[in-house]
């Protein structure tokens, strides 16, 4: 019997990613770039421990114009992690939708948030459907969490600028762990162990999301 992907090497491993058993060599070289791999894969979560990150990603994070200092996460947490919670839950409930997906909805986000604080509105939703679908959860959830501070508090506190500061964030995030691979999903699975830390679902209010 041969690797499931080479066809030429004996197979060492199961992968529940192409259904057979493949080689080491493959298992590596083939891992979130021609193969869907499950979040739960022990191979993958192994793996998780020794990457690095993706190349060319050097240089100044993106939106580096727009302040982002500890103090503001602390005070915007609540945001915070009701954003990243929807763009989790998003992005794990869209079929293959990847890394590079979740950077391009959070482009989007930005660039419509930052219209905003020119006084000109502009949705730049992506084209991309796996993109746009995550951009619409997570503007959705912004809106709704507006909408329950009304409720709550008579009042909205949350101004534009605010959602604008916590997008710039998780794009940073999303920055610093993608993993450069075509089929990554190295931020999203960084992204849900906030919550499996803690012992909460993306659906509750989330942990201080502060990169060390």
């Amino acid at each position: 019997m041969a690797c499931a992907i080479c066809e030429t090497r004996r197979p060492k491993r199961f992968c529940p990613g192409v259904r057979g058993d493949i080689c080491a060599p493959c298992c590596g070289a083939e891992r979130e770039v021609t193969v869907d791999c499950p979040l739960d894969c022990e191979f993958l979560i192994e793996s998780r421990k020794h990457e690095k990150r993706a190349l060319g990603e050097s240089g100044p994070p993106p939106d580096s114009d727009i302040p982002v200092t500890e103090r503001m996460l602390r005070e915007h947490e609540p945001l915070l992690a009701y954003l990243s919670a929807a763009l989790l839950r998003s992005a794990l409930a869209t079929p293959g939708a990847v890394d590079f997906d979740v950077r391009e909805a959070l482009e989007g986000l930005v660039r419509t948030y930052r219209t905003l604080q020119s006084g000109v509105y502009y949705e730049s939703r992506p084209n991309n459907p796996l993109a746009g679908a995550i951009y619409a959860a997570v503007q959705e959830a912004a809106a709704q969490f507006r909408r329950e501070e009304q409720q709550h508090l008579g009042m909205t506190r949350t101004r534009d600028a605010d959602v604008l500061a916590m997008l710039v964030f998780l794009a940073y995030f999303e920055h610093d762990r993608n993993n450069g691979r075509r089929r990554g999903r190295a931020f999203l699975d960084a992204l849900r162990g906030f919550y499996a830390d803690t012992g909460e679902s993306p659906g509750e209010s989330g942990p201080s999301l502060v990169l060390p």
